[in-house]
């Protein structure tokens, strides 16, 4: 069978190619912090990935959708696509921010990213825990506002359709935020250890 053919199979294949790589490139034992970066960054790209797709294609075309009166609709979207893509994208948000804050404790940044650099490095914690702060923020959004008014909106759980409106007033307010900060806070994980650009 072919791995290619399934997601889960892609995955390990990735997965596979990855721990190969390192095997015949490393010139040192097991890195645990190596390994927290390249979870981090994987699971950042799937949760950040996802939430631009939300606000830069589906939920524009959703709108273009409800308006095409004879069109197909969103019916699609909502029942199979949505859901789907919002339990890779909520994990994905637990998944980096977890594995953030793995790396910064055991780098022994943690306490000098939540105080903002106070602790030590100035810069690299100034930075890295603004971008720490706005990825919390973000993953608060994500579990507290978003997820919660998703479910009523796809029928998940039972929603009137004035709450329905209200939850997808919420949601996609909490969304925007985040895509909003996500561009920030990419820039200070980016940045932590180099100039910012501006």
């Amino acid at each position: 069978m072919n791995p290619l053919n399934t997601v889960r199979g892609a995955i390990i294949t990735g997965v596979i190619l990855a721990i190969i790589i390192s095997v015949a490139v490393q010139s040192t034992a097991f890195a645990e912090l190596g390994l927290a970066v390249w979870i981090h960054i994987v699971s950042g790209v799937m949760w950040i990935g996802l939430l631009y797709y939300f606000n830069v294609v589906q939920t524009p075309g959703m709108a273009v959708a409800a308006a095409d009166k004879g069109g197909p609709g969103g019916a699609g979207i909502n029942k199979y696509i949505a859901p789907r893509a919002l339990l890779w994208f909520r994990w994905a948000a637990v998944a980096t921010w977890l594995t953030g804050v793995w790396y910064l404790i055991r780098g022994g940044n943690f306490g000098n990213a939540v105080t903002l650099g106070h602790l030590g490095q100035e810069h690299y914690g100034l930075v890295i825990g603004i971008g720490g702060w706005l990825g919390t923020i973000m993953l608060f959004n994500v579990w507290v506002l978003i997820w919660p008014n998703q479910k009523k909106i796809l029928g998940i759980v039972p929603a009137s359709d004035e709450q329905k409106a209200s939850a997808r007033k919420v949601a996609l307010l909490a969304s925007r935020t985040n895509f909003v900060l996500s561009i920030p806070m990419l820039m200070c994980m980016g940045g932590s250890n180099h100039p910012l650009p501006f």
